[in-house]
């Protein structure tokens, strides 16, 4: 992999949005509300769409025990415990809201827990929310049910009890092996119990197993996390999720507990990305795009082989296009050509459902440009082409001259060998798809208008 040079990584080391939607969430509005979403409800169940395609369905748990100091997330750490179960009345409330709407018994062929710390909750509570799903909706045969798991709240016997529930995915959060590193970062998990879980996890019967890893966090240096790489690869884990610490303070309080001084300097962060792309690879993984590796044999490699990847909220996955209920606080749901995201605090989103309403806050309604661009952009996200005359025939379009100035743009990545353009149709490269991001940044409209981009995360 010597193609692909420190000084190619640090030339795309600029902030991009990672495109689980588009138009991204920080263009969402307070004048899209319930109403809206009512609407888009409405066309799904009664419009000219496919009927009864399945939905995915994303449930937020906040609560964390303690405080992991790089945490981006919506959460509230407590210790009392006692607070989980008025929280599942509201996620019932918020089911009951929908499943009027839509009627019971709408299929389901994803299910996503996360957070916060799913595994806060105890396993009476686990079955309390499964078993309201699922008098709620229809889980079908074959589909991805997953769950993001605290190596430090499980066991082998708990793994078997969520096995129990449905799920056949799980997610491990560990970001580093490394004793100092879990130490600057407020996260204290040996290596030996992550591989004991992993290896519960196999013996009971999970299709897939995640490991999530960051790097560019305090006291890491490339030396280091190369022996994280070394434990990781001997793990083994069939799915891998290699993300870059973003320092944004300003917008996360936790961070500020984190000592700048401590961070790796950004040429030692490039090169903890150039070095684990070898050594993830070299250990057989394959880079399915963005921050996601995965052994051959695993469904989301065979996806991308098969030209099968789709990508949602949670990142990429292997399902057909859904439409996504979100549930609990922060939570974001897409239905049609709409986005809706919850009340963020506790207490709104409370009230509004105590009052019998959805408790959304904000959203956007797609334009047709909108939803022209989100097509393109998840082509070259997922399949990494745009065909001409597939897309012009799907959006009755001219795809060249719709989009003639973003392929002026296109020209200077097809000179540095990122894409390639005929007059058949865009191609990322196999170089290109390390920096697809990059790519799909040239169609989005309100990007290229804005340029105060230090919001998002670094591309790379």
């Amino acid at each position: 992999m010597s193609f692909l040079t420190p000084d190619l990584l640090t030339r795309f080391d600029v902030p991009g949005p990672r495109y689980t939607s588009y138009p991204t969430a920080d263009r969402f509005v307070e004048a899209f509300t319930q109403a809206d979403l009512h609407q888009a409800l409405d066309l799904r169940l009664h419009g000219l769409g496919p009927k009864n395609r399945p939905l995915s369905i994303y449930v937020h748990i906040p609560f964390c025990e303690s405080l992991c100091y790089y945490c981006a997330c919506n959460k509230i750490i407590t210790k009392h415990h006692e607070k989980a179960e008025p929280y599942l009345r509201h996620l019932a409330k918020e089911v009951a809201l929908y499943t009027t709407s839509m009627g019971l018994g709408q299929a389901v062929s994803q299910l996503h827990l996360g957070g916060g710390t799913p595994t806060f909750l105890s396993n009476d509570e686990l079955r309390e929310l499964m078993l309201m799903l699922k008098q709620s909706f229809n889980f079908v045969a074959g589909g991805e049910y997953s769950v993001e798991v605290d190596p430090r709240t499980v066991n082998e016997s708990r793994l078997a009890f969520l096995f129990d529930l449905g799920f056949n995915r799980l997610s491990f959060g560990v970001q580093d092996f490394d004793p100092e590193v879990q130490k600057a970062v407020h996260r204290i998990q040996p290596a030996e119990q992550v591989f004991d879980l992993v290896a519960s996890a196999r013996k009971i019967g999970f299709e897939s197993v995640n490991v999530d890893l960051i790097y560019g966090l305090p006291r890491q240096t490339p030396e280091s996390f190369d022996r994280t790489l070394k434990q990781v690869t001997a793990l083994r884990p069939d799915r891998i999720a290699l993300y870059a610490y973003a320092h944004l303070p300003e917008r996360f309080k936790p961070q500020r507990r984190i000592l700048v001084a401590e961070l790796p300097r950004p040429a030692d962060k490039v090169a903890m990305l150039s070095r684990s792309m070898d050594a993830l690879m070299n250990a057989g993984y394959v880079y399915v795009g963005m921050d996601h590796f995965a052994l051959p044999e695993d469904t989301l490699a065979v996806a991308k082989r098969q030209g099968r990847l789709h990508r949602n909220f949670q990142g990429y996955s292997t399902q057909p296009d859904c439409d996504l209920i979100g549930l609990g606080v922060s939570a974001i749901g897409r239905m049609g050509g709409t986005y809706s995201q919850n009340a963020k605090t506790m207490d709104e989103y409370v009230d509004m459902l105590d009052n019998g309403h959805l408790p959304i806050v904000k959203g956007l309604s797609l334009s047709r440009d909108d939803l022209i661009r989100r097509a393109c952009i998840m082509s070259i996200m997922c399949q990494g082409h745009i065909q001409f005359d597939a897309f012009n025939e799907a959006w009755l379009i001219d795809t060249p001259k719709y989009f003639q100035a973003e392929f002026v743009q296109l020209e200077s990545l097809q000179a540095q060998g990122l894409v390639e353009l005929t007059k058949s149709g865009l191609q990322v490269t196999p170089l290109g798809w390390f920096f697809v991001r990059g790519v799909a940044m040239v169609f989005d409209k309100y990007l290229q208008a804005d340029r105060s981009r230090t919001r998002f995360s670094k591309i790379i």
